[in-house]
């Protein structure tokens, strides 16, 4: 039997006291900080019960805050949004990953969320960490992270960079332009070093190849300038962009890496190790991209050729791990008659926005979709009433952020049935991507919010040594 657990970090600025109703978190002596559910589940129905349990206990999280705020009476700030995190949705992308690359090992991209508690789960996992800077470097070292368990995978580096990672031992490194080779011999000579080449990444998300990449017309003389200069050539690194939907363009990208191996034969180095970068979505697409990947590379990269194989993901381990409330701090009707029958739709605004955890909506091309939490006295987390209506005569919304800035506008459009009001909250999924670590302060709105976490998988418990 397993005791589902939040690991309540930052609950500020209320604290949750003990509570006899078996619904809610119950905050225990000596636990440092961890809630324990008080309903036992069995861990032996496979994924579908522990999702299900992923939902409940979500849910749960989510109910316990949003009622223990009173908007008429509440501090400042008590109402401000909130992530629940399930830790075990790490877990289970994970094994995800195993299963349909189980040659590749993943070196999660940092840029792409710094919450130390993801972080943790995906060391003990066993990733790798990808990191573009000496901060990020820095974040992951202080966690007790090997350095040869980091890459340093940013083409263009800072020259003190350079200098930080020689000093601490973080030796592979991306490159792919002469001069960049110069200033590694110059600064890190014994540096590890992969040559990044460009692929066409026109069906991504976001582009990668119009900055950072080198042409194949280029590599003959790059690999030619780094055997001149003495430089230790390991691999070769590509990037099809950050949020790919092509599987094709992974094949061109393992053929292309596939030549260059080839070519630095030529040059006396000994290739070990491919970098086929990210791109990788938490959806259902990641399948078919990992099924077109994994040929690609038992064609030309098979397990006897003694080849390394290493990834990037981000956002696919990422994503899907965090759920986003938020609190709809005013109102506007819309329309000349106040009804629904003469057409009448509202504008609610909330207390996050593009400036904030929905910055994915402008950097990462991102359409957050609103569910209602709770409206009035009724709680609809994943519930028929919580989801957008199909019906053209249910009642019209546009979403819009806290800040003064017209461009700060979430959703368009969405029908509910419902009425929402000021005071009601709203749940978006799938917020753990290029959220909060793009969140800004403009207009003195606060980009630090409370996580409050939770873990539905037995085997991730068990690795954070919470049995």
């Amino acid at each position: 039997m397993v005791m589902p657990t939040v690991l309540a970090d930052r609950f500020a600025p209320l604290d949750y006291p003990e509570y006899a109703n078996n619904h809610v978190f119950v905050k225990t002596a000596g636990n440092h900080g961890l809630y324990n559910h008080s309903h036992e589940h069995h861990n032996n129905h496979g994924d579908h019960q522990n999702l299900g349990l992923a939902k409940q206990l979500i849910g749960e999280a989510f109910r316990q805050r949003v009622e223990s705020v009173d908007n008429e009476f509440c501090n400042p700030g008590d109402e401000d949004p909130f992530f629940v995190a399930d830790l075990g949705e790490v877990y289970r992308q994970h094994l995800r990953w195993k299963l349909n690359l189980p040659r590749v090992k993943p070196f999660y991209a940092v840029k792409c969320n710094d919450d130390p508690k993801l972080m943790h789960m995906l060391a003990t996992l066993g990733t790798g960490f990808d990191c573009a800077s000496k901060n990020e470097i820095e974040l992951v070292l202080k966690m007790g992270i090997d350095p040869s368990r980091i890459i340093y995978a940013q083409p263009c580096k800072t020259n003190s960079y350079v200098r930080y990672v020689a000093e601490k031992g973080v030796r592979q490194m991306m490159f792919d332009n002469p001069d960049e080779l110069r200033k590694i011999a110059r600064l890190f000579p014994d540096a590890e070093l992969f040559l990044r080449i460009l692929t066409d990444d026109s069906s991504s998300l976001c582009r990668l190849s119009l900055k950072f990449g080198a042409s194949l017309d280029s590599t003959d003389g790059l690999l030619a300038l780094a055997r001149e200069l003495g430089l230790n050539v390991m691999g070769v690194s590509f990037h099809v962009g950050s949020g790919a939907s092509d599987p094709k363009a992974f094949l061109k990208a393992v053929q292309d890496a596939h030549w260059v191996f080839q070519q630095a034969a030529t040059h006396g180095f000994d290739l070990k190790t491919l970098d086929v970068g990210g791109g990788f979505c938490s959806d259902a697409s990641f399948e078919d991209m990992a099924g077109v990947l994994r040929n690609a590379l038992d064609d030309y990269f098979p397990a006897h050729s003694g080849v390394n194989l290493i990834a990037e993901p981000g956002r696919y381990y990422a994503s899907s791990v965090y759920t986003l409330a938020c609190n709809i701090i005013a109102r506007r009707i819309i329309g000349e008659e106040h009804s629904q029958a003469n057409g009448t739709s509202y504008m609610i605004y909330v207390n996050d926005g593009v400036y904030g955890n929905f910055s994915s909506i402008m950097f990462d091309h991102q359409h957050p979709v609103a569910k209602i939490l709770r409206a009035g006295k009724r709680f609809l987390f994943d519930t028929a009433a919580a989801a957008a209506s199909p019906d053209a005569n249910a009642i019209e919304y546009s979403v819009w952020g806290p800040t003064c800035d017209g461009l700060d506008h979430i959703t368009e459009s969405i029908r509910f049935d419902t009425t929402l009001n000021e005071g009601d909250w709203l749940y978006f999924e799938d917020m753990g991507a290029y959220t909060m670590c793009s969140a800004t302060t403009f207009n003195g709105f606060s980009n630090d919010h409370d996580v409050i976490y939770v873990c539905s998988e037995p085997g991730a418990l068990a690795l954070l040594g919470r049995l």
